[in-house]
């Protein structure tokens, strides 16, 4: 050692101070304890001291000396020096210096008196103790320690063997079978034994021999036979080969080592006698050919499982089970004799874990445990160890059971009389156990006893450090699960019993650790154990027998067979019956109904292998168009609801997989949410609902449970109870109900990424859908305090949690519904007071005190301008009511009481009923109609005081801060627009609220122009929903049609429900407006008219959205289309363009979009089932034109002129159904190009006059007299012609936009041809006689340059899509100037306007030419010649007569109206309205109307409506009537609010 060595300072100063400090070092060193270290330390600082002397750096004298006293420091000191003496002899013997050599002879010679000779002797050289002369010769000492070893070593000493000395051999086995009560003892025999050996002269060996022979046959009395062999050996080795003798003797091909040989065995081992190391190598098979023997049964389980994978032939089947037959024949024969396996159980028999242990950890895993013997031994210590501690805390109470007599061996482990004493080897040899304790089910019972115990006590601890301790426990009792238990389960039959013990168990766990159990059991137990892969080929095999024989008819003996199956291998049937029903979703009704067999447990891995089989990443959750979610995963979410709501399975773990899916933005999974919901609560969300059931809906609990769902599903209440459970216990009621909101516009951002449009839009209404029903099915179902305590205010939902405001108001609505309810019933047990009206008032009370908090949170909620227009009491009434509030479905209460009345009787009727069945049936039946009754009494009640408050709160609902438009806006904006696309009741509820808003005649609210902006239109909102949403939008817009329809369908009703309503007033004066005065109210003609035009509104929109060729814009207003069919269309003309643009729809999407050639197809033949209801437009509204005054000019509802009422808004109302008569013209007369090319011209007129006139301020006086004559003449011509309609004179300017491609040489199709053939032949039909037809096209030539120009303009106002709020006239003619001009860049602009110009439903197709269009359009060309001709000289004629009858005309009215109106048509002409202006282009349009007269002509015959003659004469007399008795009134009719 380098830090030992000694310091060339101490020999250099040796005698001042070396010798000194070499003395004190070693006297340090002597002081240690006699350590290896320290007595290497004395050896290392001898061997340097004397390596010195050597080198004769120092004296030999001078270090004897220092030795002498050194050897007196210690007792071994001189066996220390020489052991140095020994090395430093064999290292000078090397050296070739002789003087070292002779220095180190010097040193031990000079040492003799420190170091005995003997000590010498034995370690030195011989020729060195030659040369020390302690010997006298080498050679001679060499020779006489070879005859001592011989004598030793090699020399026998002869013993008598038995048969010379049978004698002695005999007294020595009569000593050791005597019988051994009594006082003899081990010593005792012992004595006799040596005496007999000493006396007989016996071979000691033979007799320790005899004695294990004696013992082999006397095992049973360890306690004499151990101490005897422990006195009579002193060397183990000798007894351990001994042993190995005996073992190899049994090793024989056919030997059989007996049992009795292994107890003693192992009763040696265990105390000690013999090492196990030793006897071990004697013990055969060799461990090599265990592992290969191991190898070879897993590569035949292996085999045996492919082959039962394997599709076979019948006759290859039957030669491989006669294979296997052999096989199993040859090893049951009888297998080689294991002795090392015998030596284990005879070890575990006698409590002997610690050998056994390490003998099981020389071969593979579990192979020990695999031979019976071994576990059933294992076993009963296991049994032996617990028993204790499981009579003491896990016996079951009435349980009694056998006790088991402990070890007598001393040496075996202890009982365990604690769970901490489990520790000690329990679960270690549980673990060596593994799936073979299926060998003992009782001793599996007690474990799973003992777990379940343990569990509770786990449970019931509230000291944090003492569960810390136990947590080791747990996890142990953890892995014992894993891998014990469950494995040992799979290797039973058929044991129920066992699965439920093990679930009493298994069910203290949360669900995490269970599943994970699970899934170790499912993915690696399997392949961990030979048996286990042959068992789990076993049940594939047995499930795909049972599996292909499932049906409807067989469930109750399959499902036997499935119960069977599943009570030891779960997991791998479910797996299959997944895989199976992935494929084939038909068989989940069969599969639901025959699980009712399976034990506690398996429902539970049920559980967990479906939310396995739905989280498997390498399944894609859409199929590979992109466009649709997997069937498979539809047929997982359909089996989910099903076996969730029929079976008592716990649901935590899938509703935290889907809330674990949601919060990672993947909506996918609702599906499953959604399908739990409907089949365990009976909530079904469909916007396929009939009226009946929509109607069902708006009614209490019980009326929706009865009809407002498709399928009656009953006994939902203990389901449905088990769910609520599930979301509470776990906190996941709101978390999914956040998660869904946010995640609902999530799917279009984050989720939707090159996902399809198609997709993405059913994910959005899926996440939505389910979001709709999660939340009912919470309202419904929990309790007021629950859904108060688990659900936040409205604005920190919306603020902190955002969510959109819908969802939130959504979510918050039931809440504020209970906490309602409660302080009204509160108030009412305060003070008990009987009338209604305290009832009322007590109502009104309780909504203030609950919503006045809503009122401020809401405030919040939007920019503060909002609230300028909508006061925050308005908005939160809007969306906290619900359709419960605010009508009672009388219809549907008697309905479904009608229907159990039908049942009763159909009861009592039925005669093979039993009579206590009827008794019970009767009863339901009867108690049901009671509740409907009852709940009918209660929701009238209710809506009764929900009106009452509302009409004391209207007055406060809208401020008129800013103008009603604004108001309207933010109303739809913000309240209706957002809830009628949320579900289809609140679709009915935002129609219904607006009536009522109207109904209850709030101030500031114009339900005209709220109608009118949701008619308008529609384009926007169509393209921007959802399928779900536009079928929503579509029922939103049917109720509103409805109620519009209503309204239109007869004057009494209009007059009692809009006569005198604010919501029906044309003008909107500042202030000071009692509602009072009739002239500003719309009357009833002029509101048909406003009809009439959002029919043509939503014509147009739908038109442009079917021929878009966008597949969104195609799909939703099919839809809606669909939807709004009993009220849309009414007008013949409209329904017909409508039929003929789907019909085109029909024939291009047959083979591209099929999905879209099935809804047109199915609106079309719906169309055409509705056209008998359709009326001509005549018989819609009236199309007469009203006299206008002069004064007619400043009274227009345009900008600059609020407040004036005006005869003429009355004209131009009727002029805007113009605009929608002319598609009906025009369906019916274009035959051909050049008969349109007239019309087009007149049309051209009125767009060139509109285009460009406006009032100029400049001009002399002598133009504005010429513009009041040409204005009076236009009247006078109206009045005289009351056959030239608004539409026959929109007819032109709309056929001028769609045929300017005719214009340019474009053919139209044959097929269109020959249509409009058809309905000129119809129409045709329809007209009373050829007069008629010329009467009306004379009629309307003359009028048609008037009356086209206000056409124009009003369907210039139509087109730009929103109404325009009305400013003071007083602002001049400049603004009206900006006004027009703005008008006409909304006009060319707006995409409604555009879309009425390119995609009118006969538009003209632009196609290649074909020689058959050429053949054609020469034989129409023929027929048109001809025809011009005679048409030319009539129109002629007609014009001379018209124009001399207008100019008499003329002069009488202006006569008459300076009568009436004074000196105002001065000052009125002044200020001339746009509808006025044209006319100072009357002159240009002439010009330009020449160059196309030759065609004008043509117009007449097919622009004719039905009814012609008839409706020319009566609007003629009444016009007439009108304007005689009327006089100044016509004057002060209101425009009908157009925008």
């Amino acid at each position: 050692m380098a830090a030992l060595i000694l310091p060339s300072d101490w020999i250099k100063n040796w005698d001042k101070s070396g010798k000194n400090e070499f003395f004190q070092f070693f006297q340090g060193l002597a002081g240690k304890p006699s350590s290896h270290e320290f007595v290497k330390d004395l050896q290392t600082a001898l061997y340097e001291l004397c390596w010195h002397v050597i080198q004769g750096n120092l004296k030999v004298d001078v270090a004897v000396s220092l030795l002498a006293d050194v050897m007196e420091l210690r007792d071994d000191m001189p066996s220390i020096l020489a052991d140095v003496f020994c090395i430093l002899d064999i290292e000078t013997g090397c050296l070739e210096e002789k003087h070292k050599r002779d220095h180190f002879t010097q040193l031990v010679g000079a040492c003799l008196i420190c170091v005995p000779d003997g000590m010498l002797k034995e370690r030195l050289d011989p020729e060195t103790l030659e040369s020390l002369g302690l010997i006298k010769q080498a050679q001679q000492f060499n020779q006489k320690i070879v005859k001592i070893k011989t004598k030793l070593f090699y020399k026998q000493q002869k013993f008598n063997l038995l048969r010379e000395e049978n004698e002695g051999y005999a007294k020595l086995i009569a000593e050791l079978g005597q019988d051994l009560i009594g006082n003899l003892t081990s010593h005792l025999v012992l004595e006799n034994i040596k005496s007999l050996i000493g006396c007989f002269n016996l071979d000691p060996n033979r007799v320790l021999d005899i004695i294990l022979e004696v013992y082999e046959c006397r095992s049973e009395h360890d306690e004499f036979f151990i101490p005897l062999i422990k006195s009579y050996m002193c060397e183990h080795q000798t007894l351990c080969h001994m042993l190995g003798f005996k073992f190899k003797f049994h090793q024989e091909p056919n030997g059989e080592t007996p049992s009795s040989l292994y107890h003693i065995a192992a009763a040696l081992l265990q105390h000690n006698l013999i090492a196990l190391e030793d006897l071990y190598v004697h013990l055969l098979p060799l461990d090599s050919s265990i592992v290969e023997e191991h190898k070879r049964e897993i590569l035949e389980a292996k085999q045996i499982a492919r082959k039962l994978t394997m599709v076979l032939v019948p006759s290859e089947k039957t030669e491989d089970k006669e294979k296997e037959k052999e096989k199993e024949e040859e090893k049951n024969e009888k297998p080689p004799d294991n002795q090392k396996l015998g030596l284990l159980e005879a070890l575990l028999r006698i409590g002997d874990w610690q050998h056994a242990q390490s003998i099981m950890d020389q071969m593979p895993a579990f192979y020990a445990t695999s031979h019976k013997a071994i576990a059933i031994a294992l076993c009963q210590l296991l049994h032996l160890i617990v028993e204790p501690l499981y009579r003491r805390a896990a016996v079951p109470k009435g349980a009694k059971g056998g006790l088991m007599t402990p070890l007598r061996n001393k040496q075996a482990l202890r009982p365990a009389e604690s769970f901490d004493d489990l520790s000690r080897g329990v679960f270690t040899m549980l673990c060596y156990l593994g799936p073979h304790l299926s060998h003992d089910p009782i001793l599996f019972a007690k474990v799973v006893r003992l777990g379940k115990s343990f569990m509770k006590e786990y449970q019931n601890e509230s000291r944090q450090d003492t569960k810390d301790k136990m947590d080791s426990l747990l996890s142990c009792f953890l892995s014992t699960a894993d891998q014990v238990l469950l494995p040992s389960l799979s290797l039973m039959e058929c044991n129920a019993c066992m699965s439920e013990e093990l679930w009493g168990f298994f069910k203290l766990f949360p669900y995490q650790h269970r599943y994970r159990l699970y899934g170790q059991w499912k993915n690696e137990t399997y392949g961990n154990h030979p048996l286990l892969v042959k068992i789990k080929a076993q049940t594939v095999d047995r499930a795909k027998y049972i599996m292909k024989r499932l049906t409807k008819e067989n469930v109750k003996p399959s499902g036997r067979q499935i119960g069977k199956l599943s009570h030891s291998n779960p997991t791998i049937l479910f797996d299959y019956i997944l895989s199976q029903i992935q494929w084939y979703d038909n068989l989940i009704s069969p599969v639901v109904d025959s699980l009712k067999y399976l034990t506690s447990l398996n429902y539970d891995v049920l559980a967990y292998c479906i939310i396995e089989a739905l989280a498997n990443p390498e399944k894609e959750k859409m199929k590979h168009d992109d466009t649709t979610i997997s069937s498979w995963l539809q047929s997982l979410a359909s089996l989910c609801g099903a076996v969730f709501r029929k079976y008592p399975i716990e649901l935590a773990g899938l509703l935290q997989y889907v809330t674990n899916q949601l919060k990672a933005g993947k909506s996918f999974d609702l599906l499953i949410l959604k399908e739990v919901v409907q089949k365990m609560a009976g909530i079904e969300i469909t916007d396929e609902m009939t009226v009946e059931q929509l109607e069902a809906m708006t009614g209490g609990e019980q009326l929706k449970a009865e009809g407002g769902y498709f399928g009656q599903i009953r006994n939902t209440k203990k389901s449905s109870q088990r769910l609520k459970d599930a979301l509470l216990d776990h906190e996941l009621a709101l978390p999914l109900c956040l998660l869904m909101a946010q995640q609902r516009n999530g799917v279009v951002f984050s989720e939707g990424g090159e996902k399809h449009l198609k997709l993405v839009g059913k994910l959005y209404d899926q996440c939505h859908d389910t979001l709709v029903q999660f939340g009912g099915f919470l309202a419904s179902n929990l309790s007021t305090e629950d859904y108060i305590k688990r659900v936040p205010s409205v604005d920190v939902l919306c603020n902190q949690f955002h969510t959109p405001h819908d969802a939130a108001f959504f979510l918050s609505r039931p809440m504020y519904a209970h906490q309602i309810l409660s302080k009204y019933d509160e108030l009412k047990k305060a003070e008990k007071g009987s009338r209604q009206q305290q009832k009322v008032h007590k109502y009104i009370a309780a909504c203030e005190q609950i919503m006045a908090p809503v009122h401020e949170a809401v405030v919040s909620l939007h920019l503060p301008r909002v609230w300028d227009d909508l006061r925050p009491q308005f908005y939160a009434t809007f969306w906290s009511l619900t359709m419960y509030d605010l009508a009672v479905p009388h219809n549907a209460y008697d309905r479904e009481v009608n229907k159990l009345k039908i049942q009763i009787k159909a009861i009592d009727e039925n005669t093979e009923m039993p009579l206590n069945k009827k008794k019970k049936e009767k009863e339901r039946c009867t108690a049901l109609q009671d509740k409907l009754q009852e709940e009918e009494k209660k929701q009238l009640e209710h809506v009764q005081r929900v009106l009452h408050r509302l009409k004391l709160e209207k007055d406060n609902w809208l401020l008129a801060k800013s103008t009603k438009n604004e108001t309207i806006t933010k109303f739809l904006q913000l309240c209706i627009f957002p809830r009628c696309v949320f579900s289809a009741i609140d679709a009915v509820y935002c129609a219904r609220f607006v009536e009522l808003v109207h109904q209850q005649k709030t101030p500031n609210f114009c339900t005209l122009l709220c109608y009118d902006r949701v008619f308008s239109d529609i384009i926007y909102t169509v393209a921007s929903c959802t399928e779900n949403e536009s079928r929503r939008y579509g029922r939103f817009l049917c109720c509103m049609l409805e109620t519009v329809t209503r309204w239109h369908s007869d004057r009494a009703i209009y007059e009692k429900e809009c006569g005198n309503y604010p919501g029906f007033l044309t003008i909107f004066r500042a202030s000071g407006f009692d509602g009072g005065n009739k002239a500003d109210q719309l009357d009833y003609e002029n509101f048909r008219h406003v009809v009439h035009k959002w029919h043509y509104k939503l014509t147009k929109a739908s038109v442009h959205c079917l021929e878009t060729g966008e597949y969104t814009h195609i799909r939703n207003i099919l839809i809606v289309l669909t939807k709004i069919l009993p009220w849309y269309p009414k007008v013949l003309n409209l329904g017909q363009a409508l039929e003929c643009r789907v019909h085109k729809i029909c024939q291009e999407e047959k083979e591209k979009r099929p999905d879209l050639y099935a809804l047109a197809m199915g609106y079309s033949g719906q169309l055409k089932g509705r056209k008998v209801h359709m009326v001509p437009e005549n018989e819609f509204h009236h199309k007469e034109q009203p006299v206008r005054s002069a004064t007619s000019g400043t009274l227009q509802n345009g900008p600059g002129n609020t407040g004036k009422p005006a005869a003429a808004a009355t004209a131009g109302k009727a002029e805007e159904g113009a605009v929608e008569d002319s598609d009906k013209s025009k369906d019916k007369s274009q035959v051909a190009q050049k008969t349109a090319s007239k019309n087009s011209t007149a049309a051209n007129k009125v767009s060139s006059s509109n285009g460009s006139s406006t009032p100029n301020s400049t001009k002399g006086s002598k133009e504005k007299e010429d513009k009041e004559k040409t204005t009076k003449e236009k009247k006078e011509k109206k009045d005289k012609n009351p056959g030239s309609t608004p539409e026959a004179k929109a007819g032109g300017k709309d056929k001028q936009k769609e045929e300017k491609p005719t214009d340019s040489k474009e053919k139209t199709p044959k097929a269109d041809k020959d249509k409009r053939k058809d309905d000129k032949k119809e129409e045709k039909s329809k007209i009373d006689g050829k007069s008629a037809e010329k009467e009306w096209s004379k009629e309307r030539d003359v009028s048609n340059d008037s009356k086209t120009k206000e056409g124009s303009k009003v369907e210039k106002n139509a087109g730009a899509g929103s109404m325009k709020s009305l400013v003071p006239r007083s602002e001049g003619v400049e603004s009206e100037r900006a006004e027009q001009k703005r008008r006409k860049l909304d006009t060319h602009s707006s995409p409604s306007h555009s879309s009425a110009v390119k995609h009118h439903p006969n538009h003209s197709t632009v196609l290649p030419k074909s020689k058959e269009k050429d053949d054609e359009k020469k034989e129409s060309d023929k027929s048109r010649d001809r025809s011009k001709e005679r048409e030319k000289k009539e129109d002629r004629k007609d014009r001379k007569r018209d124009y001399s009858n207008s100019d008499r005309e003329m002069s009488q009215e202006a006569k008459r109206r300076k009568d009436e109106n004074g000196m105002s048509s001065s000052k009125h002409s002044k200020s001339a309205s746009p509808s006025e202006s044209p006319h100072s282009n009357d002159k240009d349009n002439s010009k330009r109307s020449k160059s196309t007269s030759k065609d004008k002509s043509d117009l007449a015959k097919p622009e004719k409506t039905s009814g012609g003659k008839k409706e020319s004469r009566h609007d003629k007399e009444k016009s007439e009537k009108k304007r005689d008795s009327t006089g100044a009134k016509e004057e002060k009719k209101q425009y009908p609010l157009m925008p």
